[in-house]
């Protein structure tokens, strides 16, 4: 049960503070986001802000591309095309990344796929300043970056529990779940504020100098070598890490719900024509923000998160909720209307994205953590990935109302049928199954 401890119970204090209500104290520090680790560890610090300014300019060209893309053809089924093309080299690069995330410094990794990143970005700045921009660069560049995440993902993912102690891994979870939320929240209004003031060359612009921070604050960073037990990378070293993936049912079943709830789920290639209907791209950047300043809420009100320990059954419950919210999304009829069941939709997914990292991460061998990040990154990929070029094609069938909601009431539908296959995940308890620590992080976390 959410919020229950078994060592306390639902007890609360009888004498408390004079002047303080009842439990007042206790909902505080069940709700309070733990910033421990930010305090604590230097290295988890330095990599917190690096990649929140790197990721918030990243946020600002995700929303340029697509938006760029529809303003050259007025598509629907090109923006499901653009995310499609994106979707075989993050499946293959995922893989590569992973296995090489066990075998070289995961840190010297991530800093590469950042200059590529970057290269990528200079060249869409580039397009953009043509007389007449190019579509086709969109797809190629927007594919090359897509390999370049699948390598960084899976090392920057691995690096996290090497950073703090087992115990902090909830609330590093959380923490990183944060930053990327408040880029996702800040990010795309301040695109489409940009978009429509100064136009898409100085959103490129700025994306392309916010990898700086993320650079610099790589390179003062301890190196990360592999782990003793790390592989070199091989097919057969893939191949380990399925057969382990397989092995658990607490990771398939996290693998599969979301999966499914992002393949019918995912209305987001469909924002450019949604945000038409009330007023262009600076309702565009609303309606990015909208999942993201959800899942904020979530991220700062989730100490809860510590004391929950049936995590299948709440990544479980979660994903149903993300389903409703884009039901209602879908069928709302107003702007504010539609934000709030995106807010709704995504706080649901932020409540999911933390129960899933937190079985990875206490179910999980350091020795293996780069190959099963990188298949986390096919799952947790290439379900919106598909999902988008699913909502783009129905949207060009039936209009983009009729897919949003076919795609929500499928997503409960699907997440339903899942969660009474697979049983062993649905009852899934940390304190039998998982212990935090047990086969997680293995070497001890640097001070600050």
């Amino acid at each position: 049960m959410p919020g229950y401890d078994p060592q306390e119970g639902d007890r609360i204090s009888p004498v408390p503070p004079v002047g303080e209500p009842r439990g007042v104290r206790r909902l505080l520090r069940l709700a309070a986001m733990d910033l421990g680790p930010l305090r604590r560890r230097r290295d988890f610090r330095l990599l917190f802000v690096g990649q929140g300014l790197s990721f918030f300019g990243s946020m600002l060209t995700y929303v340029a591309i697509p938006y760029q893309a529809y303003d050259l053809t007025g598509s629907t089924l090109v923006l499901g095309l653009l995310a499609a093309v994106e979707l075989p080299p993050i499946l293959v690069a995922a893989f590569v990344g992973g296995a090489l995330a066990d075998a070289v410094d995961r840190r010297r990794l991530v800093q590469l796929a950042e200059l590529g990143l970057a290269a990528c970005t200079a060249l869409l700045f580039a397009n953009a300043l043509l007389p007449e921009p190019r579509l086709w660069p969109l797809f190629v560049l927007g594919a090359a970056m897509a390999g370049l995440v699948g390598i960084q993902r899976p090392p920057l993912d691995a690096m996290e529990p090497r950073l703090v102690t087992p115990e902090e891994l909830p609330a590093a979870s959380a923490l990183g779940s944060f930053r990327s939320n408040l880029g996702m929240v800040a990010g795309p209004p301040v695109a489409g504020v940009l978009i429509a003031t100064v136009g898409l060359p100085a959103t490129f612009a700025i994306d392309l100098v916010t990898f700086a921070a993320s650079l610099v604050a790589l390179n003062l960073m301890r190196a990360m070598p592999p782990p003793p037990e790390g592989a070199r990378p091989s097919l057969h070293g893939i191949v380990e890490g399925v057969r382990y993936a397989r092995s658990r049912p607490e990771l398939l079943g996290s693998y599969g719900v979301d999966f499914v709830a992002m393949f019918f789920g995912m209305p987001m290639a469909l924002y450019p024509a949604f945000a038409a209907e009330f007023g262009g791209p600076e309702v565009l950047g609303l309606l990015y923000a909208a999942p993201s300043a959800g899942a904020l809420v979530a991220t700062l009100t989730s100490g809860w998160a510590g004391r929950v320990h049936r995590h299948g059954m709440a990544v479980i419950v979660a994903a149903l909720g993300w389903g409703v919210g884009i039901t209602a999304f879908g069928l709302a009829p107003s702007l504010w209307l539609a934000c709030l069941a995106l807010g709704f939709a995504g706080a649901c997914d932020m409540v999911s994205g933390i129960f899933r990292s937190v079985i990875w991460n206490q179910t999980i061998p350091d020795h293996l953590r780069g190959r099963l990040a990188g298949i986390e990154q096919v799952s947790y990929s290439s379900g919106p990935l598909l999902g988008d070029l699913e909502a783009g094609v129905v949207a060009a069938v039936a209009g983009v109302r009729a897919s949003i909601v076919s795609g929500g009431v499928l997503c409960v539908a699907g997440v339903a049928v899942l969660a009474l296959a697979l049983p062993a995940f649905r009852r899934y308890d940390a304190r039998v199954h998982g212990r935090i620590g047990g086969t997680g992080a293995t070497s001890p976390a640097a001070p600050a």
